[in-house]
């Protein structure tokens, strides 16, 4: 009888084991055939606007200032998008804003684009990208839209800040900049083109801001960016320790062809210096 039983439990053992390992089976078998719908799920519908706020310290050094920079908003038209962009710029409370080119591709979003930026609570200092100028922008109407945050559209100029201790220099992407930092303050360049950093020798900057590359919207884990635009070389996201000072590239606000991104976020960035 005892023999029997045993028999018994050990065919339902069995059974059961055989029964773990259909299940264990089965959801592997559904995980795989769902992680490419979960990523296109997030590359379409979830990272777009999942707008991500970075704080970055480029150097050890004790913080004076505290800037924002946002980059490449391309606007086309979804105004609440923008709105809340700006909504969270002005909860951080900057001193400043940095933003370095591309507000749009179409001059018919432009007024709408530059009413939103105009409600930055921050003074904005800026500088065309290279859609800018090939939607041929009108760069005096905003210019009047910077000025009236207490900023300045930056062509190939510089600024000093209302407390006369940083020193912004606003490059054009027409051609490489030819500047040269201010001694006894702060030194923020504005670029769009990254690789641009490579045009600085012989100069010293404390930052270098830069867009353009939007970080190449689609980043596969442990290869990067599946494509990236010229004038970007290897700085295609994030902070980079150059020759001519600290890089930050941003990853951008808005998108060029398909919005989509995959593991790589817009962004807002915010620089202790």
């Amino acid at each position: 009888m005892w023999n029997g039983l045993q028999s018994v439990f050990e065919f339902v053992k069995a059974a059961q084991n055989k029964s773990r390992k259909l299940t264990r089976r089965r959801f592997l078998r559904h995980t795989i055939w769902a992680t490419p719908l979960l990523a296109l799920a997030d590359a379409f519908a979830v990272e777009p606007e999942w707008v991500k706020i970075r704080s970055v310290r480029p150097s050890l050094s004790k913080s004076t200032h505290r800037l924002v920079q946002f980059t490449d908003v391309h606007h086309k038209g979804d105004r609440a998008y923008l709105q809340s962009v700006v909504d969270k710029i002005n909860k951080l409370s900057p001193e400043f804003v940095c933003f370095t080119g591309d507000i749009v591709e179409d001059t018919k979003f432009l007024s709408e684009a530059l009413e939103l930026i105009q409600a930055i609570k921050s003074p904005v200092y800026g500088i065309p990208g290279n859609h800018d100028y090939w939607s041929h922008a009108d760069f005096d109407v905003i210019a009047k839209c910077f000025s009236r945050t207490g900023g300045a559209w930056l062509l190939d100029e510089e600024i000093v800040t209302p407390d006369g201790s940083v020193n912004v220099i606003g490059s054009t992407c027409t051609k490489a900049p030819k500047v040269k930092p201010r001694a006894g303050m702060k030194n923020i360049l504005l670029i769009h083109y990254p690789a641009w950093v490579e045009k600085l020798s012989g100069q010293k900057f404390d930052l270098i801001l830069a867009g353009h590359s939007h970080g190449g919207q689609v980043r596969i884990p442990f290869y990067g960016p599946l494509m990236l635009p010229f004038g970007v070389n290897q700085y295609d996201l994030g902070l980079f320790h150059t020759p001519p000072g600290p890089l930050y590239v941003n990853a951008g606000i808005g998108y060029f062809h398909l919005n989509v991104r995959f593991n790589c976020r817009p962004e807002i960035t915010v620089f202790e210096i």
